[in-house]
């Protein structure tokens, strides 16, 4: 097996091949009687790179802390879980539903080496939030330039 280094460019290359699967799929699926045809990517994630910190914030509302997963292994994120149907009811007669569940996964990379023995999770409003704190071999250090 092997490793490959992924320098920032090929990252961002990846992503983009990634987000061109994910439009080609989405064009496939479309019309589809599945629960998520026409969405691009289910949960929808924002990650943003702070000083100290990468924070992940995914959209899953209706989903219950208890329902979903977070794993780190080396630099990639993993959630996943289920957004469960409350109750159902028989005796109405739907005409048409977009109310999204099931089970769903979403990896992506990590953009820095993390601290997976820190990472924190936070499920408030349907918005759910992870901390990932840099490893300290990650973050940048200021050397002073002797002069």
């Amino acid at each position: 097996m092997a490793l490959v280094h992924l320098n920032k460019r090929n990252r961002n290359g990846l992503a983009r091949l990634h987000n061109e699967m994910d439009d080609l799929f989405d064009g496939f699926f479309r019309g589809l009687d599945r629960p998520f045809a026409g969405y691009k990517a289910w949960p929808a994630i924002d990650v943003a790179e702070e000083e100290n910190a990468i924070v992940v914030r995914a959209e899953v509302p209706g989903c219950k802390a208890d329902d979903i997963d977070i794993s780190v292994y080396g630099n990639t994120l993993t959630i996943s879980g289920e957004k469960k149907l409350e109750e159902e009811k028989k005796e109405k007669g739907y005409y048409h539903i977009e109310s999204t569940y099931g089970s769903f996964r979403r990896e992506l990379t990590l953009p820095t080496d993390v601290d997976q023995s820190k990472v924190e999770a936070a499920c408030t409003d349907g918005v759910l939030t992870i901390t990932l704190p840099k490893a300290a071999s990650a973050k940048a250090v200021k050397v002073k330039v002797k002069g």
